[in-house]
C-alpha cells in the first residue's frame, strides 16, 4: 500500500506541474488564459508591483530554499526520501499556481512592435525559448527531475541512484540551456506590457542568483568533473569554441595542471 501511495502521489505532482507548466506558456504570453502577466486583477499601480513582487518572491524562497543539499537532508527526516523530489515539484507548481491567481496587471506599455515580420520573428523566439526549457529537462533526465523516477523506483522496492553527470547537445553550448530558454521566452515579447517587464526583470535576477546557488552545490557535489565542466562551457552566452574540450562520451575532460 505505501508503495502504491508512493507512486500515486509522484504522478498527482507531476500531473500538477504539468499544468503549471502549461499554463506558464499563456500566463507570460498572454495567449488563450483568462489571467495573464499582463491581465491579472485590477489594483492601483503601487500595490500591484508590491504584490507581484512578492508572489514572485514566494516562488523564488520555495524554489532555492527547497533545492539546497541542507535542507534536502533535514526535509529526508520528516517526509520519506522517495517523494522528496515530488514534494519540491507539487510546492512549486503550488507557487506558481497562486502566482497566476493573484497577479495584479500593471497597465503600462513598454513597447510596442508593430511590424509584421518583426511580431512574427519575437514570436519565433518565444517558442524557441519554451521548446529549449522543454528538451534541457529531458536532456538531464526529465524523470528524475520531476520526481517520477525517485517513486517508481521506490514501486519496484529498488535503491535510489544519482543520475551520472554527462554532457549532451545543448548543454555542450552553456551550462544552462534550461534557464536560458526561460530568460529568452521571459523577454522576446512583440508587446511589452509594465506586468511583462516586472516579471522578466525579477526573474532574470532570480535566475542569475539561483545559477551561482546551484553551481557551488554542483561544484561540491561533483567536484572537478563540473569545475572542469565550467571551464570548458559558458554559462547562458554560448561561444563559438570551448576553451577546453569534452570527451567522446560527453563528460568534461579534467584540465591538466602543470606544477613547478
Amino acid at each position: 500500500m505505501s508503495r502504491i501511495l508512493t507512486i500515486s502521489y509522484g504522478v498527482v505532482s507531476y500531473a500538477v506541474f504539468v499544468v503549471a507548466f502549461l499554463y506558464a506558456i499563456g500566463f507570460v504570453g498572454d495567449i488563450i488564459v483568462p489571467r495573464s502577466v499582463s491581465h491579472g486583477i485590477a489594483a492601483p499601480l503601487g500595490q500591484a508591483v508590491a504584490i507581484n513582487v512578492a508572489l514572485l518572491a514566494v516562488f523564488a524562497i520555495q524554489h532555492s530554499v527547497m533545492a539546497r543539499p541542507a535542507f534536502k537532508r533535514w526535509w529526508t527526516r520528516v517526509i520519506p526520501s522517495a517523494i522528496e523530489r515530488s514534494t519540491y515539484v507539487l510546492l512549486a507548481s503550488a507557487a506558481l499556481l497562486l502566482l497566476y491567481w493573484q497577479w495584479r496587471t500593471v497597465p503600462v506599455v513598454v513597447w510596442d512592435v508593430t511590424s509584421s515580420a518583426g511580431r512574427l520573428a519575437i514570436w519565433t523566439l518565444f517558442f524557441i525559448g519554451w521548446a529549449m526549457v522543454f528538451a534541457a529537462t529531458f536532456l538531464i533526465n526529465h524523470f528524475d527531475l520531476f520526481g517520477l523516477r525517485q517513486v517508481y523506483l521506490a514501486w519496484r522496492g529498488q535503491p535510489y541512484t544519482d543520475v551520472a553527470f554527462q554532457v549532451r547537445l545543448l548543454y555542450r553550448l552553456v551550462r544552462h540551456p534550461l534557464l536560458l530558454g526561460f530568460l529568452i521566452a521571459f523577454w522576446a515579447a512583440p508587446t511589452m506590457s509594465g506586468g511583462r517587464l516586472l516579471f522578466a526583470a525579477v526573474t532574470t535576477g532570480y535566475i542569475l542568483v539561483g545559477i551561482r546557488l546551484e553551481e557551488r552545490d554542483l561544484a561540491v557535489t561533483l567536484g572537478e568533473d563540473y569545475q572542469a565542466y565550467r571551464r570548458s562551457v559558458p554559462m547562458l552566452v554560448p561561444r563559438l569554441t570551448a576553451r577546453h574540450p569534452v570527451t567522446a562520451d560527453g563528460r568534461p575532460q579534467r584540465a591538466r595542471t602543470n606544477i613547478a
